[in-house]
């Protein structure tokens, strides 16, 4: 499904995206994504397509707002009755599709914030929409929730070919989707597939927002088959990329932090990366998750996610020197100016 809004107040808004499937609309606080779908559902003035005119209760649209706004002493399945038409079937079949039939007759004080919210799922799907709109839906949720809820989420939309789309400030989320919609000062500023959006965001305020933590200014001083050769002070990188600005350019570029790999002195480098090797100290290192997060002092200062199996290897210490790469098909251009 296309969507495209103009909004007028309590912000204004231009925006144009295609919902496919599971699709992120990703932005930082007060970016408008709120405002966006609650217009979608009629609750704002606004300009667009589709639903343009219809008053809220003639959208065929479902709404999970944050906080679930279910009724504290109706049990689940009286609550998801709410929404039902007349004619619209039976509240426990809906609860057996977001799988929380066997508690239908509970209250939403004795379920947790999980299974509200699945609750309040099956309460927007009453309507039988054709758009079904979620609001910041894991950001009340532990990791394992989150990942169970998406999982359902994708299920539901597949199986009832429902575009759904979900605004999040969480980067992860929106890996998690089909198509992403990045919004940034009132408008889409990239869209694309998670792998486009996260490895090739469009601007530096992108990258950023998808996990970009070094990031850095240099001068085009080369066009090359593959790509450009980059300065950055006296250091001279290779990079491979498509976007070739003129030599003389000065550029935005950056690097992922699980993409900084450290050079084993067991495994020499062939000869056509040794320009893009740095000799660089451990300043410091923080277990995280199932690996660690170091920050590097030297040639360039950078952020660099070591895997636990690497680590239980080198077996790097605080202060240690070591030489990293930023191989070229990693290294990421942002922007260019003449």
């Amino acid at each position: 499904m296309e969507i495209a809004y103009r909004i007028e107040q309590p912000l204004r808004l231009d925006v144009e995206l295609q919902v496919r499937g599971l699709t992120a609309l990703l932005g930082g606080s007060g970016a408008g994504k709120t405002t966006l779908l609650k217009a979608l559902a009629g609750l704002v003035p606004a300009n667009g397509r589709p639903f343009a005119g219809l008053p809220p209760e003639k959208r065929q649209v479902g709404y999970l707002p944050q906080g679930y706004a279910l009724v504290p002493h109706l049990t689940a399945a009286e609550n998801v009755a709410l929404a039902l038409p007349d004619d619209g079937g039976s509240a426990v079949s809906l609860l057996e599709k977001v799988e929380l039939a066997h508690l239908a007759d509970k209250l939403p004080g004795e379920l947790s914030g999980g299974q509200q919210q699945r609750v309040a799922l099956a309460r927007a799907l009453a309507r039988k929409p054709r758009l079904l709109l979620l609001d910041e839906p894991t950001s009340a949720l532990d990791a394992i929730s989150r990942d169970s809820a998406l999982d359902l989420l994708e299920s539901l939309s597949r199986s009832l070919k429902l575009p759904v789309l979900i605004v999040t400030h969480d980067p992860y989320v929106a890996s998690r989707c089909d198509h992403v919609g990045v919004l940034e000062n009132g408008r889409i500023a990239q869209a694309g597939n998670p792998e486009d959006v996260f490895q090739r965001p469009a601007t530096v305020s992108i990258a950023r927002m998808v996990g970009f933590s070094n990031i850095f200014s240099g001068v085009i001083s080369e066009i090359t088959d593959s790509g450009v050769v980059l300065s950055v002070g006296e250091k001279r990188f290779r990079v491979e990329t498509p976007n070739r600005p003129p030599p003389g350019s000065r550029v935005d570029w950056g690097i992922r932090p699980e993409e900084v790999m450290v050079v084993r002195p067991d495994r020499p480098l062939p000869q056509e990366l040794r320009g893009n090797v740095l000799t660089v100290t451990v300043e410091r290192m923080q277990k995280r998750g199932a690996g660690y997060c170091l920050q590097l002092g030297g040639e360039l200062p950078l952020s660099m996610l070591l895997p636990r199996h690497v680590q239980d290897r080198l077996r790097l210490t605080e202060a240690a020197s070591i030489e990293v790469v930023l191989k070229p098909r990693y290294i990421h251009l942002f922007s260019a100016s003449d």
